[in-house]
């Protein structure tokens, strides 16, 4: 007989609080389990390492699209935030998906990643010494609003080519499209706010393309539109648009919460917070395991485009399945001692920025922010201390602290 779970205490108070005890009792009863579709909204819940991995790349599942949307909330598309959503590939499939992915992974390139690695630690640099103002004396400091939330923003703003003085209007805006994102009905008391974020950050990102297409630079944003004149119809511009904006979502809040999430990790342990200050070598190994430690991003939604299965049940086409990354990362059957921070673990690889042809496009700037950042803020502030308890968290996706109070000195 096939299991039936609820997602309620996930969604408590206590559930969002921690999830990882509700994905314990999820691993108990196997690799996926079957949820009531009138309580939960979705078919299935998908939590096994294995099978979280097979359905991310099984071609079978889908993005609930703008076709999907249509069958049931035709109101959707008055809504310019979910437009942008839905028009960009996070949650488009093929063909489209292929064809506007392709224009920009032909730009968005490990080369041109590599090349930010001096433009990031200068800016890394920038932010420790107004760390260093700010917290002189023992004044306590908000490392997520000093460094945790401009670093990724300034990196995205450098890559995509938008100038220095622009940045600081964007995270109030792109956190307002974020909030759509959680699990829950809740998330249409965001509506308003995101809407309005959405036609500001589509008119800027309209006039920025139109900037770069008279005078080029050496940025994404030039890039895109090269490419877009070059090989005609192939990006359109209401693509070009809700894309450049979601690439700088997701490039900057899953950064901020890694490095967030990360910095909270290793000041509650003070010798593994030894070990990488005293061997910064270690950094791309910390950051693998603090993503799949606490990841940014705990779930995903699929669609079952034809008949299939997830973890041997069968799964009809139309189903809707919730994939939990979250509790893939600790699946006891991949990690041993699941529940344990070790950031020498072998053959560690979480499923923390998805996987097959949705994985994250950022997903490389995403680490090199994080295996340059944490090293560098150790070495520069050795007595480096938290102020007090780090805030709850209360988010499963773009999971991290709104507040995180440190000292310097």
């Amino acid at each position: 007989m096939e299991t039936v779970v609820s997602l309620r205490p996930l969604l408590s108070g206590d559930g969002r609080r921690n999830p990882y005890a509700f994905y314990a009792q999820l691993h108990e009863q196997g690799p996926a389990c079957r949820l009531d579709p009138r309580r939960d909204r979705y078919d299935l819940v998908v939590h096994g390492y294995d099978a979280v991995a097979s359905v991310l790349r099984d071609p079978a599942f889908g993005m609930l699209d703008a076709e999907y949307m249509d069958r049931g909330r035709m109101q959707w598309r008055d809504h310019p935030a979910l437009r942008t959503l839905y028009g960009s590939i996070f949650f488009a499939n093929a063909p489209g998906h292929t064809r506007v992915r392709r224009q920009f992974s032909q730009v968005f390139t490990a080369r041109r990643v590599a090349a930010l690695e001096p433009a990031v630690v200068r800016l890394i640099e920038q932010m420790l010494d107004r760390l260093a103002t700010l917290g002189a004396g023992g004044a306590p400091v908000d490392f997520m609003a000093e460094l945790a939330l401009p670093l990724p923003s300034d990196v995205i703003g450098e890559l995509l080519g938008v100038p220095e003085p622009d940045r600081a209007w964007f995270p109030p805006r792109v956190l307002a499209i974020g909030a759509l994102l959680e699990l829950g009905p809740a998330i249409w008391k965001h509506l308003a706010a995101a809407d309005q974020a959405a036609v500001e950050l589509t008119g800027y990102f309209a006039e920025l393309a139109a900037e770069r297409r008279a005078e080029p630079r050496d940025d994404l944003v030039s890039a895109l539109v090269q490419a877009q004149a070059e090989q005609a119809g192939q990006l359109d511009d209401a693509e070009l648009l809700a894309n450049l904006i979601t690439l700088f979502n997701a490039g900057f809040v899953t950064t901020t919460h890694l490095l967030g999430n990360g910095l909270a990790l290793l000041l509650e342990r003070p010798e593994q917070r030894a070990a990488l200050l005293a061997d910064p070598g270690l950094a791309p190994a910390y950051v693998e395991e603090i993503l799949r430690y606490e990841p940014p991003v705990h779930f995903g939604v699929r669609r079952a485009l034809a008949d299939t299965e997830a973890a041997g049940l069968p799964v009809a086409a139309g189903s809707t399945a919730l994939v939990l990354l979250g509790a893939a990362n600790r699946d006891p059957a991949r990690y041993p001692d699941p529940d344990a921070f070790l950031p020498g673990r072998p053959d560690n690889q979480p499923l923390s920025f998805g996987g097959g042809v949705h994985y994250c496009l950022g997903a490389a700037l995403s680490r090199l922010e994080g295996r340059l950042a944490l090293p560098m803020l150790l070495d520069r502030f050795p007595r480096l201390a938290l102020h007090g308890e780090p805030d709850e968290r209360s988010q499963l996706v773009l999971r991290g602290y709104e507040r995180l109070s440190v000292t310097v000195e």
